[in-house]
């Protein structure tokens, strides 16, 4: 979470136009986002197959700057990822407004001697060339690599893999935790080590681009050997605002290099959109036709560049984020999105003290609907482990300062309504081992969490494991200027980090090991990786243990 300032740069003029064209109470319902999002940037309304076909063949650079991606997997099919772009950082990614066959294959071995299923696709220009292939009727938990063509050109080959059968005692799955990776604060240096390490499955758990303006020398990476263009500038606000960041976040070879390597589970925080927005009301004052309008374009963006299945596509400002997966017997993950549904942060946000307002029942951070989703699909779990990747900390964080009695407004400290339904939900449904995996905060946590948040004396229910950052807030250190003072003053926090990084949690029938990955610096390229804490959560015994 930022707290920069930001403001509405003159290029938005369209999306104010656009709003005026349709109007408040038009626009205030889906179909009528939707027009509007149409209208603005020029979309054909029902689909782009008429659109003229390029023959791809005449494609001359390379469209695969992007590289490839995976995600979601289930037990028996797999969702692939690309986006044809042989000039990423100009509009249309250099590709006419024409639709280009793109081809892909599955294999069993890197070499693709062994290839498993083979087809085509259409990229078309609706979708910014951005193409997402489901392939099923696949065999559960196994590796599977794959490849895209396009003309003469070959993508970079991908990894990924099927779930356990719904079934299957597995006995083990190790994850990887990422989020924050503001491009202008630093390298990716995390995700290359991450590419490396032996984890089965990425959870992105929000910040995946950063709406602020990154100027020509890539901010705190001092580009030398290269200028960004001014595109990138300014804040986003347009759909080819985020489209384009995305083209830039997308083709750094660190990130590219952890999307290959593994599949990615994602969801989003604040920044995809704008900063500390909830809901349909923005952080600046900007009438509410004219916010939905941006995160109508936001989330089109982010589905279009994210390994996403079919259910998750956006309708005009609305997109079902929240879902569930499941590793065998042995997990179930259910994902929330703790932004598009929230009532807005009480006390004007910021770290405040409680109040009547923040404390009152009607103040939810996931939505009433998604609480009750979670919390019936705890009664139905027939797993040992249930985790729940989500954005913003859980688990109480008293202010560091003594005798503060501010907490963040941004965070279930801000919603304890909320959080104790949610808490009441996994008592009724007799969950054993919760596990909460965060970001947002760009620094790492482990902690304890109790049946009553306000008792640190209460019942151990669960844990809850916050990774750090991979970029955002540069550099860090390994103990903040507060890292005494939050210890102090939070009995329940085991662990607390300011450098970047990554955290891996290996889940077995035993178990859980959690460890937390750093690199001692993102300002400068190539920095080695290190780990700086570990813990173990024993099955049927809610708590971190130093490993």
């Amino acid at each position: 979470m930022s707290h920069e300032s930001s403001h509405v740069p003159q290029h938005a003029q369209e999306l104010r136009a656009a709003a005026r064209h349709l109007g408040r109470r038009r626009f205030l319902t889906v179909t009528g986002a939707a027009a509007a999002l149409a209208f603005a940037v020029n979309l054909p309304a029902a689909g782009a197959a008429a659109a003229a076909e390029l023959d791809a063949r005449r494609i001359t650079d390379d469209p695969f700057t992007l590289g490839v991606a995976s995600g979601d997997p289930l037990p028996d099919s797999v969702l692939l990822w690309t986006r044809l772009a042989p000039a990423p950082y100009e509009p249309g990614g250099g590709l006419p407004a024409e639709r280009v066959e793109v081809r892909w294959e599955l294999a069993h071995d890197e070499r693709f001697r062994q290839v498993v299923r083979r087809g085509t696709t259409t990229a078309h220009p609706e979708f910014d060339h951005a193409v997402h292939v489901e392939i099923e009727h696949l065999a559960p938990g196994r590796v599977y690599y794959y490849r895209f063509r396009a003309g003469d050109w070959t993508s970079e080959t991908g990894r990924t893999r099927t779930a356990p059968a719904a079934s299957s005692r597995a006995a083990a799955l190790t994850l990887a935790a990422v989020s924050c990776q503001a491009y202008h604060d630093g390298y990716f240096t995390a995700y290359r080590h991450l590419a490396q390490d032996d984890v089965d499955v990425v959870f992105h758990l929000g910040d995946y681009l950063y709406e602020y303006a990154v100027n020509s020398a890539g901010g705190a990476r001092k580009y030398t050997d290269r200028v960004l263009p001014a595109v990138f500038n300014r804040e986003t606000m347009t759909l080819e605002d985020y489209r384009l960041r995305y083209a830039l976040y997308k083709s750094d070879p660190d990130l590219r290099a952890a999307h290959a390597a593994h599949p990615f589970v994602v969801t989003w925080d604040d920044h995809e959109t704008e900063n500390n927005y909830a809901g349909d009301t923005p952080e600046n004052d900007v009438p509410p036709e004219e916010f939905l309008l941006r995160r109508a374009s936001a989330y089109r963006a982010y589905w279009e560049n994210q390994p996403l299945r079919r259910p998750q596509r956006p309708d005009g400002p609305d997109m079902r984020l929240y879902r569930r997966l499941h590793w065998g017997r042995l997990a179930q993950f259910d994902i929330l999105d703790t932004r598009q549904y929230r009532t807005n942060q009480a006390n004007g946000d910021g770290w405040k003290s409680p109040t009547p307002e923040s404390e009152a029942a009607s103040q939810t951070l996931p939505g009433l609907t998604q609480e009750r989703w979670l919390t019936d699909g705890w009664r139905r779990s027939r797993a040992l482990w249930n985790l729940v990747p989500q954005q913003v900390t859980f688990a109480r964080r008293n202010n560091p300062a003594a005798g503060n009695t501010t907490l963040s407004m941004d965070s279930w400290d801000g919603y304890p309504a909320s959080r104790e339904r949610v808490l009441a939900g996994a008592e009724a449904a007799r969950v054993e081992n919760l596990m909460v995996l965060t970001g947002d905060v760009h620094v790492s946590y482990a902690m304890d969490i109790h049946r009553d948040a306000n008792d640190a004396g209460s019942r151990t229910v669960g844990t809850e494991i916050v990774t750090t950052s991979i970029t955002s807030g540069k550099d860090g250190s390994a103990r903040p200027s507060n890292w005494a003072g939050y210890l102090e003053r939070n009995p329940h926090l085991k662990h607390y980090g300011g450098q970047r990084g990554y955290a891996t949690v290996a889940l077995g029938e035993r178990e859980a090991r959690a460890d937390f990955k750093v690199v001692p610096a993102v300002t400068v390229p190539g920095a080695p990786v290190s780990t700086a804490a570990s813990f173990i959560v024993p099955v049927g015994s809610p708590g971190l243990h130093p490993a």
